[in-house]
């Protein structure tokens, strides 16, 4: 590619420049930023060592100096809680829904998986599939803590960031260590780690090994398929760091994970069942180059490079002896500078460029040869400004000039005041986009192991049907068939506001408002059938939607080695045009008689698979070599059935039941360096086989851990 030659031209330049320059002084190499060196007292008071959080503002800040409502899970969370995977420790936060449709996604503030952005290492990852990027394909045995930002972050990341950023940040710590871990459960799941680390002077080497292979599980009885299917995965990565100088810091992440899923699949569609067997393989690869030089103590600039390549393969052998294959190639690469400036401790900037450039090849697309590429140049800046003691305010925006699209403006302004020692208030209004994916635009696909229905990208709908329609392959055409144009980025606009009441140590309470408006959501219409009776779909840009709530969280220390915690979010959603009809008189529903009549606005319950209420609670005791909990997920009921018909889902439609899973967990540390952990998931044996079907059954688990620790000699 000649412009990864290029990128990486530009970090020879860069590499040497900084080096020459570091040489001329002797300040030590630090991150963390001046304006930013303040505690609260009473953590001093306490001596307790404060959570610092980067994903927030692309620079590091203390939690409590953040005003953006932001979450930080750390490394003890996930392991206390027995976690393998990213959507196990998801799904217990506060105000998080995982869904189950192609894979496992995240809800974010009501909003699908496709408008919350994921990265690692503050690098996005690709490889969605229908917008969802599956949370399953992440290992959790080497993250530092995980950062959630939620409400619209495109002024700092763009695209796929109108709901907000969840980024996960392994563990980097400079010291010689060597760990493992080998976990195995019901379904014959095993899951091992091993995380080794060499550092000696300059230079750190460190290694993640993650192996997990799991039989898969039915909740279907007397069913052909499994519901969740046996697989096996490998991640590697592995993280290189240098201190060339004084000032400046190289650092390289590269990452490989490999998938094996053996499918056997059984769809219902127009009546028909369509039995499939086969294999699918997934491989994504991440590099990820980064060089750090402080020019002055005030004066700092990253220069990042990101290159990433995910590929999938299914092959299947369909009933009727057909043959269903489908591959995706998906690469994406970055560059990207970005400066920081701390002028005082009042004001300080950070302002960055990058250039993006995106190809996917498919055979899902019309010309399976052609690789469909998009390129996007973007600058983005913010402020931080301290007015007086008590204030801080952060405004900032981002451009992004796509293209395939018009280009898209994403300015934010946020703002915190601290009342008093113990409260704080913070508010923040931001503009998010999400730009139409590739298969939003260039779709053409069959779906031969579902029924035959198709599915067209909205710049290739109108010529395949108009050329099935001229074969004598159309057996109808539906009105939304005529409303099929260009797309264009869906837009909103978000608004939060929230307090933090911390009267002392061991109490901590978090109170937020958001919502969130939608403009040009793309929805997916049918259009059309074929001659046998299947659908044709496209994508349109038809609704303007509102998700908004409150959402709570309190944790309570009631003894040094107690403690409880809880969260709760209420939620409300609607489609504004929907609202509209039935308003005006336009949208019926059916009685209990079976007869027709007028639907009322409090019958309307909003877009589907969102629940009214969500809530968890977690019970824990600690010692230094114990520790025990119990964790509960409770989410009320959810639409998920149009049973009456009328485009839209009111108190007469289908509902998913509500439900409360309960898991609980175990360790005890022998020797500082063994550690013993058992746990069971979903104690209750809660299963709803068509609207959770990846929610297995009541499951074991103990976990053995080695950790051998030996800090480096100074």
């Amino acid at each position: 590619m000649k412009g990864l030659k290029y990128f990486f031209f530009v970090i020879f330049l860069f590499a040497s420049s900084t080096a020459t320059y570091a040489q001329k002084s002797p300040a030590l190499f630090t991150t963390v930023n001046p304006a930013d060196s303040s505690h609260h007292s009473h953590l001093k008071q306490y001596n307790i060592k404060e959570e610092t959080v980067v994903t927030a503002t692309r620079t590091e800040r203390k939690l409590s100096n953040v005003a953006i409502p932001t979450k930080i899970i750390t490394q003890k969370s996930i392991k206390q809680a027995g976690s393998m995977r990213l959507s196990d420790i998801l799904q217990e936060q506060s105000g998080l829904f995982l869904t189950s449709g192609f894979g496992t996604g995240v809800q974010m503030q009501g909003l699908n998986p496709d408008y919350t952005l994921i990265m690692i290492n503050g690098e996005p990852l690709v490889g969605r599939t229908s917008g969802v990027l599956d949370l399953n394909r992440l290992a959790v045995g080497n993250i530092k803590k995980i950062e959630i930002v939620k409400g619209p972050s495109s002024s700092l990341y763009g695209s796929e960031a109108m709901a907000g950023v969840i980024n996960i940040i392994t563990d980097q710590t400079p010291n010689n260590k060597l760990a493992t871990s080998l976990r195995y459960g019901t379904y014959n799941t095993k899951d091992f780690n091993c995380n080794t680390t060499f550092s000696k002077g300059k230079f750190t080497f460190s290694h993640f090994l993650n192996s997990y292979q799991s039989d898969g599980f039915s909740i279907r009885p007397y069913a052909v398929e499994r519901t969740v299917a046996p697989i096996w995965r490998l991640t590697n990565q592995f993280h290189t760091s240098y201190q060339a100088s004084a000032k400046t810091k190289i650092d390289i992440d590269l990452r490989y994970a490999y998938e094996h899923i053996q499918n056997e699949i059984a769809v219902t569609n127009n009546g028909i069942i369509t039995y499939s067997k086969g294999n699918e393989y997934h491989k994504d690869f991440n590099l990820n180059p980064v060089i750090t030089h402080l020019f002055s103590s005030k004066l700092k600039s990253t220069l990042r490079l990101y290159a990433t390549n995910y590929n999938a393969d299914q092959n299947l052998n369909t009933s009727g002896n057909s043959i269903y294959d489908d591959q995706l190639n998906h690469q994406f690469v970055r560059v990207e500078n970005q400066t920081d400036y701390y002028l005082n401790d009042k004001i300080s900037f950070n302002a960055g460029i990058g250039y993006v450039q995106e190809g996917v090849k498919s055979n899902r697309y019309e010309l399976n040869s052609a690789r469909r590429t998009n390129n996007i140049n973007y600058v983005f800046a913010q402020t931080e400004i301290k007015p007086i003691e008590k204030i801080t305010i952060i405004a900032g925006f981002r451009y992004d000039n796509n293209q395939l699209f018009a280009a898209a403006f994403s300015p934010k302004i946020a703002a915190m005041y601290k009342a008093t020692e113990h409260l704080k208030f913070n508010a923040s209004i931001g503009r998010g986009f999400k730009a139409p994916d590739f298969r939003q635009l260039y779709l053409n696909f069959t779906n031969t192991a579902a029924g035959g229905y198709s599915v067209f990208g909205a710049l290739e709908a109108q010529k395949q049907i108009d050329f099935l329609q001229s074969i004598g392959q159309i057996l109808s055409i539906e009105s939304d068939f005529y409303k099929l144009k260009e797309l264009h980025p869906e837009y909103a606009t978000g608004i939060n506001f929230g307090l933090q009441y911390n009267p002392n140590q061991q109490i901590q309470f978090d109170l937020s408002f958001f919502r969130n408006d939608v403009e040009n959501l793309i929805d997916t219409r049918l259009v059309a059938y074929h001659k046998s009776g299947a659908q044709i779909f496209s994508y349109l840009n038809l609704k303007n939607a509102y998700t908004q709530g409150v959402e709570s969280q309190m944790s309570v220390k009631i003894t040094p080695q107690f403690a409880v915690s809880a969260g709760y979010q209420y939620l409300l959603t609607a489609d504004k045009d929907q609202v509209k009809e039935i308003e005006a008189g336009r949208v019926y529903t059916i009685d209990a008689g079976g007869f027709a009549r007028r639907m009322e606005l409090s019958e309307y319950v909003g877009l589907p698979n969102r629940s009214k209420h969500m809530a968890n609670f977690k019970l824990s005791y600690e010692n230094e070599n114990y520790f025990t909990n119990l964790r509960v997920i409770y989410r009320s009921k959810w639409a998920v059935n149009d049973k009456d018909g009328n485009g839209l889902y009111n108190s007469n439609d289908g509902f998913a039941n509500a439900f409360a899973q309960i898991n609980i967990a175990a360790g005890k540390q022998f020797y500082k360096q063994f550690r013993a952990q058992i746990g069971c998931d979903n104690i209750g044996n809660y299963i709803d086989m068509a609207n959770l079907p990846n929610l297995a059954g009541r499951t074991f688990y103990t976990t053995l851990s080695y950790q051998f620790n030996q800090k480096n000699k100074k």
